[in-house]
C-alpha cells in the first residue's frame, strides 16, 4: 500500500481562492466532455492551449493560473515537444480532501 501524498494545505487553498482555477480543475476532471477537439489522448493530459481557448482569458493569465495548481500540487504536467499538457493530480486532491475535516 502507497504512503497517503502529503499536501500543503495553504498553497492549496490558495490554489482555489481563484474561480478560473476552480473551473479549471473542473474541466480537467472530465477532459474528455470539456475538450473534444483535443487531439492527443487525454491519457497525457489536456493541451496548455485547449485551457487557454476554453478559458477565453490571455495565454499568460492561463499559464499564471496553472502554475499556481501546479505549485499547489493540484495538477501534473507532461511535455511532449513544444506542447505543454496538464492533469489533476488526483492522489493530492484526494488527500487534501481527508485533511478538510481536521482543518475545519
Amino acid at each position: 500500500m502507497s504512503e497517503p501524498e502529503s499536501v500543503d494545505i495553504d498553497e492549496i487553498l490558495k490554489a482555489l481562492a481563484h474561480p478560473a482555477r476552480r473551473e479549471i480543475l473542473v474541466w480537467l476532471k472530465t477532459p474528455q466532455s470539456c475538450f473534444p477537439g483535443q487531439r492527443h489522448s487525454f491519457e497525457v493530459g489536456v493541451c496548455a492551449g485547449q485551457i487557454h481557448e476554453k478559458a477565453g482569458l490571455c495565454a499568460s493569465t492561463v499559464s499564471a493560473h496553472l502554475a499556481v495548481l501546479q505549485r499547489a500540487g493540484l495538477v501534473t504536467t507532461e511535455k511532449i515537444g513544444q506542447w505543454i499538457f496538464y492533469s489533476r493530480n488526483e492522489a493530492v486532491i484526494e488527500a487534501f480532501v481527508k485533511q478538510i475535516p481536521l482543518v475545519f
